[in-house]
């Protein structure tokens, strides 16, 4: 954690509120020329340059020019053992978990290949911008260990877990119900509350797993203070219909999970992009949350999200990659891919809405709207340096904007990783774009 005091002067731009809820206008602050000030790590101030510059002397001030400081993106889905195997061609879900996903997944039995992918999947997130993410281990606890042990190092807010799965995938894949209780619990008096670092209990999803082993999953996730559940949700019409044939006795797929108490506060559900209005109500009750996927949900071709059905039931929405169905790493071309969803329906997807989703959304899908999401002092002091002139076109494109909303939705549209000119987690540069 960093123990100086510096600020940052650029544009400033953070959520205060869903705009669903409070209205466009009432939900961001902006300032054209701010400062971000930076103590401990923390959020001490934030305000335009004119108010805060005469109060700053002796604090070194970084300027940013061209350039939008936006808090850190958060990632609600993701799996990390997937990385060497993102854009794999031509398959839908249930084949492309066979062909693609679990050989690759085998190799993170050997901790040495985990440590090595989980340093090439950070240096990904950073690089897009993203600081804090809802992450999928392998079936290995050593995935996880290598993955916490990499985000420890660059002293990062990361919420990770083993895969519990012990029926349906191969048999060099699969645990015990008991087995994955006790290695789940053991990386969880390992790793939960270290630090930054939070622990999930996750099972893949119900088709993988027995009710056995999901009733365990269940004790296991109400016997520990502020623990995660992540795991998937009706993503795909087929995997929607296997689930009602091996829980003929539960009356929907939510219900699943319902019923071995893997429901409520900090239990994440990714994908959802198949559920039923009682389903969603029964989300929004318990406090639980989905994840949107938009790149994964269109390159799999499992079907069109329903934001507006989730927001009008008040559950939690983050955004979500989903590496390596997901098709980037950037959360600016998965809002690329989330308009476009929006727009096949018939529906908008407001750029500050966009903002919503990518910042602050996503920590109150994971509870952490206390700690990140915004910039209102005492927060963490994770953001991000977006450059306007980050190619040859935006720089263009940016000439012709009249207004904040058509710069921030031609960042969304035309940014990927090349946006992104410096990471900072905790106060500490983490990232900085070469060139």
């Amino acid at each position: 954690m960093s123990n100086t005091r510096k600020a940052y002067r650029a544009a400033i731009l953070h959520s205060l509120a869903d705009p669903a809820v409070v209205g466009v206008e009432q939900s961001y602050q902006y300032f054209e020329d701010g400062i971000l000030l930076i103590e401990n790590g923390k959020v001490a101030q934030v305000g335009a340059a004119a108010d805060l510059l005469p109060k700053l002397t002796g604090v070194d001030v970084q300027h940013y020019r061209d350039a939008l400081i936006t808090p850190g993106f958060i990632d609600t889905h993701i799996h990390y053992p997937q990385t060497g195997m993102i854009a794999s061609y031509g398959e839908q879900l249930l084949d492309w978990l066979n062909t693609y996903t679990f050989p690759t997944e085998k190799q993170f039995e050997d901790k040495a290949h985990a440590a090595e992918v989980a340093d090439i999947f950070l240096k990904e997130l950073l690089r897009n911008g993203t600081t804090t993410a809802l992450v999928f281990g392998s079936v290995h606890p050593q995935s996880v260990d290598a993955f916490f042990e990499a985000a420890q190092k660059l002293d990062l807010r990361m919420i990770a877990g083993k895969v519990m799965m012990d029926r349906n995938a191969p048999d060099y894949l699969t645990d015990t119900a008991e087995s994955g209780y006790a290695e789940s619990k053991a990386l969880i008096e390992r790793w939960h509350g270290k630090g930054r670092l939070h622990y999930a209990v996750t099972p893949r999803f119900a088709p993988t797993s027995t009710p056995q082993q999901l009733d365990l999953a269940g004790k296991l996730f109400g016997e520990y203070p502020d623990l995660y559940m992540h795991t998937h949700i009706s993503e795909n019409k087929a995997e929607v219909a296997w689930v009602k044939e091996l829980f003929p006795a539960r009356k929907g797929y939510l219900d699943v999970y319902d019923h071995h108490k893997l429901i409520g506060p900090r239990a994440v559900f990714a994908h959802g992009v198949h559920l039923c209005d009682e389903e969603c109500a029964r989300l929004a009750e318990t406090g639980s949350a989905v994840a949107f996927c938009p790149t994964s949900n269109l390159f799999l071709g499992s079907g069109l999200f329903d934001l507006n059905k989730l927001e009008q039931h008040g559950v939690r929405v983050g955004l979500g990659t989903d590496v390596g169905a997901g098709t980037s790493f950037s959360q600016l071309q998965s809002l690329n891919e989330a308009y476009k969803v929006m727009q096949l329906q018939g529906k908008k997807l407001d750029p500050f809405k966009s903002l919503y989703l990518a910042t602050l959304g996503g920590a109150n899908a994971l509870y952490l709207d206390d700690k990140l999401g915004n910039f209102l002092p005492g927060k963490d002091a994770d953001f991000l340096v977006l450059d306007y002139n980050a190619t040859p076109l935006m720089s263009y494109r940016m000439q012709q904007a009249r207004s904040l909303d058509e710069k921030l939705f031609a960042l969304t549209m035309l940014g990927d990783d090349r946006a992104v000119k410096e990471t900072f987690a905790a106060g500490v540069s983490v990232h900085q774009r070469e060139g």
